[in-house]
């Protein structure tokens, strides 16, 4: 084997599909936003509680029914032991584990809230990720829609907490109990109606996408896209067509709410809804959360096969331009709603519960469309150059930086090999450093640092063209004593700072 077959193959770097890297910026962002949720949080009484990335696959109730592989949908591998782990693909499965593991232990109702990444194991595509963060609250223990309602409130607060004004969000508000007793009241209650029950609840979902005819075409026969391809529809009645309709395309809810009490009359779970509606639109009324906050609307579907009573969804109400340029609304950052059963299926005995979910990638999406994000930037360290390294110099650069950092200031001491005084600034204004601190040997033998204001530097370099003006504008450059150099820096770094807003 010669020299070039034995030589390793250079590696080339990838970003598996469905994943990002995120820059600073982002990070940054993330961080502000969640800790305005937080606060919101924190201000209803609710405690964090972190629960680990992966679970044992059966607690997050994801095996396919005829393999002993878990389901596609999740990413998993075998412990030592041959048990299935999974990593998490929500934060509401976890809870209800930790839940019932801790149960005697806990407080209830155990109100708590945890932000972190989950993991889907799905085909990626523009804007759908693999790993993306949640935010989420919950309760534990309470039964009462109260629990559901204040879930509401304290939604509609944390959209105003983030700058969302007023008619530019809502929190949509339905009942899953009034969704089956409409569906038992025009004949498909039961468990022999089960598939045409998911089929017609899928259809609803589609109502922003496809409009009522589209909706109804999907209730009916089937519905035909512009590809041509084919959508099997519910095969339902014209009556029964009629009926899902007008529950779905109730705008104004007082003024329906007697209409649609009489369409699930002689269905306890249906009427047993309606009164949960009306119990949580008279609390946050009552509270002053009016309809242009929190909207009682049966067009809300979620969780197919897991909310058990009120659902609700954040949605944004103002327009963004797409990727073909289109303006579109923003449409829902989180959602969630009752889950009774979750908890109970480790405790055999009844557990109620009660939650929200914000898609914090997607919110920081919206904030940034509005301008409520990312608007304070965070300024670059200050660099002290190094002009001689030799130990005695090297330590007196490091006690500068040392004393910029003890008084808040961001600032770094130059720690690449180049020694060219010239590289070192142009490092430094790549960096967008707003100072560079610079000492060579003439002015530690006089005991003073050369300060360096690079913004105004950078500025006056092309706007200034003669040296009179030059003198006569702002000093870019200034000599201090070394005892002098935090307060000077701070004068600069203010003075840049009263610039920005000027020019904001």
């Amino acid at each position: 084997m010669n020299e070039k077959q034995k030589k390793t193959q250079k590696l080339r770097a990838r970003l598996p599909r469905g994943f990002i890297d995120r820059s600073a910026a982002d990070i940054r962002a993330v961080d502000e936003m969640i800790a305005k949720i937080r606060e919101v949080y924190e201000r209803y009484g609710f405690d964090p509680v972190e629960t680990p990335l992966f679970e044992y696959t059966d607690a997050l109730g994801k095996f396919l029914p005829d393999s002993d592989r878990p389901n596609e949908g999740v990413f998993s591998l075998t412990d030592d032991d041959d048990q299935w782990l999974s990593l998490r693909y929500d934060l509401t499965a976890p809870l209800a584990r930790h839940v019932a593991e801790n149960f005697n232990e806990i407080q209830l109702p155990y109100r708590t809230y945890r932000a972190g990444y989950v993991f889907r194991n799905e085909k990626p595509g523009p804007g759908r990720f693999r790993q993306f963060m949640q935010f989420d609250a919950d309760t534990v223990g309470a039964a009462g829609v109260q629990a559901d309602a204040e879930m509401c409130m304290m939604m509609a607060d944390t959209m105003e907490a983030l700058g969302i004004a007023r008619g530019d969000y809502v929190i949509r508000v339905n009942n899953r109990k009034v969704l089956d007793g409409v569906l038992e009241a025009i004949g498909l209650g039961g468990v022999e109606q089960m598939n045409t029950r998911l089929t017609v609840l899928r259809a609803i979902d589609k109502l922003d996408k496809f409009g009522p005819e589209g909706v109804r075409l999907l209730l009916g026969e089937g519905r035909k896209d512009e590809s041509g391809d084919f959508t099997k529809g519910a095969g339902l009645r014209e009556e029964q067509i009629g009926k899902i309709l007008f529950f779905v395309g109730i705008t104004d809810y007082a003024r329906s709410a007697d209409e649609l009490a009489a369409l699930v009359d002689g269905t306890s779970r249906g009427a047993e809804g309606v009164n949960e509606l009306n119990t949580i639109r008279s609390l946050v009324l009552s509270a002053g959360y009016e309809a242009d906050r929190i909207k009682i609307d049966p067009s809300v579907v979620r969780g197919l096969e897991y909310y058990t009573g009120p659902v609700f969804e954040a949605e944004l109400q103002f327009a963004v331009t797409n990727e073909k340029g289109e303006k579109v609304v923003f449409g829902s950052v989180g959602g969630g709603g009752r889950y009774d059963g979750l908890v109970s299926r480790f405790m055999g005995q009844p557990v109620p519960a009660t939650g929200f979910s914000i898609g914090v990638s997607r919110l920081m999406t919206a904030l940034k469309n509005l301008g409520k994000l990312g608007v304070e930037q965070v300024t670059a360290p200050v660099v002290v150059c190094v002009m001689d390294r030799d130990t005695e110099s090297m330590g007196r650069y490091q006690s500068f930086v040392q004393e910029l950092r003890h008084a808040g200031i961001r600032a770094e001491m130059y720690q690449g090999n180049k020694k060219n005084f010239g590289d070192q600034l142009k490092y430094a204004d790549r960096r967008g450093s707003p100072v560079a601190v610079i000492q060579g040997g003439d002015e530690r033998a006089s005991g003073v640092v050369q300060i360096k204001d690079l913004i105004e530097g950078k500025r006056l370099s092309g706007e200034i063209e003669d040296n009179v003006a030059w003198r006569e504008a702002r000093v870019a450059q200034v000599s201090v004593p070394e005892a002098e150099l935090v307060a000077k820096v701070r004068e600069i770094l203010a003075e840049q700072a009263e610039d920005r807003k000027r020019a904001g």
